[in-house]
């Protein structure tokens, strides 16, 4: 057994410099473009970030009739290597989920990402979360392979 709080990890590798890859996660106009993956949609006038440590960011998100309402606080910022932030789409309660990011430069213009969740979800709810991150992150790499949002 181990005492790991609950959660899930990710490890994706882009054919795209880290400071690109870095842009999609910190600049509204990318965010926007990739988050929610090619399922949802996410507004660019709902983006808004201030993308340093104790800074607010928030989203809003439609899946056909749903509307998501995500904000968070940037926790940790250390451009372009590592970004900790807080997500919660329940504006009420004060429980969120914490997100790091680590962005590693493995040379030849190729970034691997390393995302970790942990919070307070049941494993189904990790389960479904790691789904959805698995498409958002398929539209992130179709981002950086074109070079701009689409």
């Amino acid at each position: 057994m181990t005492d790991a709080p609950p959660g899930l990890a990710i490890t994706r590798v882009f054919e795209a410099p880290r400071e690109a890859v870095w842009r999609e996660w910190t600049e509204p106009e990318r965010f926007a473009d990739w988050f929610g993956g090619s399922e949802a949609e996410v507004p660019l006038n709902s983006v808004a970030m201030d993308v340093r440590e104790g800074g607010r960011w928030r989203a809003t998100m439609f899946f056909g009739s749903r509307e998501i309402r995500w904000t968070g606080e940037y926790r940790e910022v250390d451009r372009p290597k590592r970004l900790v932030l807080t997500f919660s789409d329940q504006p009420d309660d004060e429980r969120y989920e914490l997100v790091s990011v680590v962005l590693t430069d493995l040379g030849d213009g190729r970034t691997e990402m390393r995302m970790e969740q942990r919070g307070h979800l049941t494993d189904a709810g990790y389960r479904a979360s790691e789904q959805g991150w698995g498409k958002f992150f398929d539209q992130l790499e179709l981002d950086l392979s074109r070079g701009t949002p689409r």
